[in-house]
């Protein structure tokens, strides 16, 4: 058996097409296009990739895109200033810091950033006041990763509700409201981690499994229910031959791109999980891709939803 190929890149081109025409209208009615701010502190490789895509994809829509790079020295308060600021600026609807931040901001300055921005604006849905309305099922702004793959799931029209879904990591970016987000679709839903014993059986009693851990080729292919759906979150960059030997042997296209690029990217789902897993989502082109999208999809719905309330609050006079 060979997995069906969850493609991501497809998909999104569909979302991209569908809001289009809700970025012409915002456009048409507010004589401003929607606002996206990208916040990128350092140089982290994979973050440059990741920003690039984000801000062509929006501007490419129609968007007003702007990055505001912050030197790797940056201290924390330049970063919490830079959002201040941007929470003041009319032109934004929506702001994204990229993680990780620069280990010299201390091990606490994601939290510090994330509980500066404003809610309104708060695109990834990482704010408190966000996550806690995700707990309630009442969610405004949800994180981006996570939401590209419920989206995945189901226009692939994979079940949900009465599945267990297995999400392997607990972070607060992609782990924790990932598992919100399926049991608010009527999933069963077991989180595993570092510290979970037994980790491959239970891994193996799911019906999804979401990989999001950040471990190149961890999942091999007794973690896996024959015939289970698979979501690949991981992004690990491969920069030896030994390795590129050991999870791809015999693959002439990453050879090929290994010789021009001197890496390759993988997940962290192991190449032969596709020999027992009904369905998977390829890497690249798979999860990547549904997160730009829904950063589109989040941005210019942060631009109705602040649109609406300034409407509300001239219409009352306030």
């Amino acid at each position: 058996m060979s997995a069906r190929r969850l493609d991501g890149a497809a998909l999104a081109a569909e979302i991209r097409a569908e809001l289009a025409p809700r970025i012409a209208r915002f456009t048409a009615a507010q004589q401003r296009p929607p606002g996206l701010a990208v916040v990128l502190a350092g140089t982290h490789p994979g973050s440059e990739i990741y920003v690039r895509n984000k801000i062509k994809t929006a501007s490419d829509a129609g968007c007003h895109a702007e990055l505001i790079r912050l030197e790797a020295t940056a201290s924390l308060r330049d970063a919490v200033m830079t959002v201040r600021r941007l929470n003041a600026d009319d032109r934004i609807d929506a702001i994204l810091v990229q993680s990780p931040l620069p280990n010299g901001m201390g091990a606490q300055a994601e939290r510090h950033v994330f509980d500066a921005l404003d809610p309104s604006k708060d695109v990834d849905g990482f704010h408190p006041d966000n996550v806690g309305r995700l707990v309630q099922k009442r969610p405004r702004l949800v994180a981006c990763t996570p939401l590209g793959c419920i989206e995945l799931l189901q226009r692939e029209r994979i079940p949900i509700a009465g599945a267990h879904a297995v999400v392997l990591g607990r972070s607060d970016i992609v782990g924790k409201p990932m598992a919100l987000m399926l049991l608010h679709r009527d999933a069963t839903v077991t989180i595993c981690h570092s510290k979970t014993p037994d980790l491959v059986d239970i891994a193996a009693s799911a019906d999804i499994l979401i990989a999001a851990i950040g471990r190149g080729g961890f999942v091999r292919r007794e973690f896996i229910k024959p015939g289970a759906t698979v979501i690949d979150v991981g992004i690990n960059t491969l920069t030896s031959e030994t390795d590129l030997e050991r999870f791809f042997p015999g693959n002439a296209r990453k050879r090929e791109q290994f010789a021009r690029k001197g890496s390759v990217l993988m997940g962290d789902v192991h190449p032969e999980v596709a020999e027992v897993a009904g369905a998977l989502t390829p890497v690249p082109g798979g999860v990547g891709p549904m997160t730009i999208a829904m950063v589109l999809r989040n941005t210019l719905t942060a631009a109705e939803q602040r649109a609406g309330t300034r409407a509300e609050t001239r219409s009352a006079g306030l």
